[in-house]
C-alpha cells in the first residue's frame, strides 16, 4: 500500500539557505543577554525591544549576509526560536 504525502516542506532550513524571516518580528527583550544598546528601541512605556530598521528587519541583521551581526548576545527570544523548527517554518510560509 502507498500513501501520497502532501504538503511537505520543500527544502531542509539551514544557515545556507534561512531567508532571516523570523527577523522582521516583533521582538522583546525580557532579559540581559548584553544586546548591544544602539540596537534597543525603548518605547513610551520604557519596554525595550529590538530595534527594526525602515524595512522592516531587526537592524542587527546583517543584511548581506542574512546573519545575526550580535548573535553572541542576541535576545533570549531568538536563543529560543529554532532553525527549522515548526515556528520557523510557519514564519516562512507567511511571509515568502
Amino acid at each position: 500500500m502507498i500513501i501520497n504525502v502532501k504538503n511537505l516542506l520543500v527544502d531542509e532550513i539551514l544557515c545556507s539557505n534561512c531567508q532571516a524571516c523570523c527577523c522582521s518580528s516583533e521582538v522583546m527583550i525580557l532579559t540581559d543577554t548584553g544586546v548591544p544598546h544602539r540596537h534597543i528601541y525603548v518605547d513610551e512605556n520604557g519596554s525595550e525591544s529590538m530595534l527594526r530598521l525602515d524595512d522592516g528587519w531587526c537592524s542587527a541583521l546583517d543584511r548581506n549576509t542574512l546573519r545575526c551581526s550580535i548573535y553572541e548576545y542576541r535576545p533570549w527570544i531568538c536563543r529560543e526560536f529554532e532553525m527549522g523548527s515548526y515556528e520557523c517554518a510557519q514564519e516562512r510560509i507567511e511571509k515568502m
